[in-house]
């Protein structure tokens, strides 16, 4: 289920970052001769004035072809010939290259100001908790009784000991059922994602350095509940997370490539598509909002990477633009092609080592 989910989202993405540059070619008068939802091989198509749209039979995302974007296929002597994609003026260009990631951007936002109107899983003081909050872990104690046993992100349903229980705890009741089972296993009900399961754990001594004879069992707790926006905050909520997500991705990336240089690069912290797979399910076990919020960290993620001044992504095609601009002369082809085809080397290299690490982490 995962996987399907994998490929949705990403059909999706891709599906609008091509949007992009076809309503951007088409606005700027470039001649569209091809929209195609999935890769060839061609199910079947339709002709709709110059443009034919067309289905084909791998799904996983979309494609636009202009007219003229490969210069050698231009014949001089066509009388379309103004309307060529290397015919039509820089700006045009370049509006058309930076479309797709302006969609990828727009559409993140959308997701972010839907997950603000549907209700998104807020922390909230115990004392001003609805009672619609459940308690969660945020985090495990290294080396505490519970590691490696429940992840943050769980839900504690109940606990059990001695023959007490206590049902949807917050957490002062959890921590006093924990002093007053110090010397008894407790079983501790949650739910992650979609599955519920139960543990038992004895509680310890000395894992809080405030009070080292407090019996606990190391776990951080948070009581969290869906609070929904309204109209203006969901806009300012969605504004302020496009931002922030959009600095963030960035600043990461430029470290990544940074350290790459150096030879101190952490790839272990990056995912490829096999770990996004796994992100992705996770992230629809907790919910649609979850799911949505995670789509949208995607598409941001898909338009910073294209931006990047490398042959082959937008950005690099962009570079070629702006070289053509300031010398007001065409780049050899036979160049362009050469060096597109060393920066997909490149990037199908990186994508190498990046599942393979992903591939590392499952084993």
């Amino acid at each position: 289920m995962s996987v399907i989910i994998f490929f949705l989202v990403l059909f999706v993405l891709i599906l609008v970052h091509e949007w992009g540059h076809f309503i951007a070619a088409k606005k700027t008068g470039m001649r569209v001769d091809e929209f195609g939802i999935g890769f060839p091989p061609k199910l079947f198509g339709v002709k709709k004035g110059e443009t034919e749209y067309t289905l084909n039979s791998l799904p996983i995302g979309g494609f636009v072809r202009i007219y003229g974007e490969n210069p050698e296929s231009v014949d001089g002597h066509d009388s379309d010939i103004a309307r060529a994609f290397g015919s039509r003026p820089k700006w045009a260009q370049a509006v058309v290259l930076v479309a797709g990631v302006t969609m990828n951007v727009i559409f993140a936002w959308l997701l972010f100001f839907g997950t603000a109107i549907l209700g998104i899983p807020t922390a909230v003081e115990e004392s001003g908790a609805s009672s619609e909050a459940v308690l969660y872990i945020s985090g495990v104690l290294p080396n505490g009784p519970l590691q490696n046993l429940i992840k943050p992100g769980s839900q504690i349903l109940s606990l059990e000991s001695n023959g007490q229980e206590l049902v949807n705890p917050k957490p002062t009741t959890f921590s006093q059922f924990i002093q007053n089972n110090a010397d008894n296993d407790v079983v501790i009900t949650y739910r992650y994602g979609s599955e519920e399961a139960s543990l038992t754990v004895r509680p310890a001594v000395g894992l809080i350095p405030d009070d080292a004879n407090k019996a606990a069992v190391g776990v951080s707790l948070a009581m969290v509940e869906t609070q929904s926006a309204g109209f203006l905050e969901a806009i300012m909520s969605a504004s302020s997370q496009t931002y922030n997500g959009l600095v963030a991705i960035t600043t990461g990336l430029f470290t990544l490539l940074g350290q790459s240089l150096t030879g101190t690069a952490d790839f272990s912290q990056v995912a490829g598509p096999v770990g996004i797979v796994g992100m992705v399910g996770d992230a629809a076990d907790f919910g649609i909002t979850a799911l949505l919020t995670f789509t949208a960290m995607i598409s941001l993620n898909l338009a910073v990477i294209n931006m990047l001044p490398v042959p082959a992504l937008d950005g690099g095609r962009l570079v070629f633009v702006a070289i053509e601009a300031v010398t007001r002369r065409p780049i050899n082809p036979v160049w362009t092609g050469r060096v597109n085809l060393i920066g997909f080397a490149l990037l199908m290299l990186l994508m190498v080592v990046v599942t393979w690490n992903d591939i590392a982490r499952l084993l």
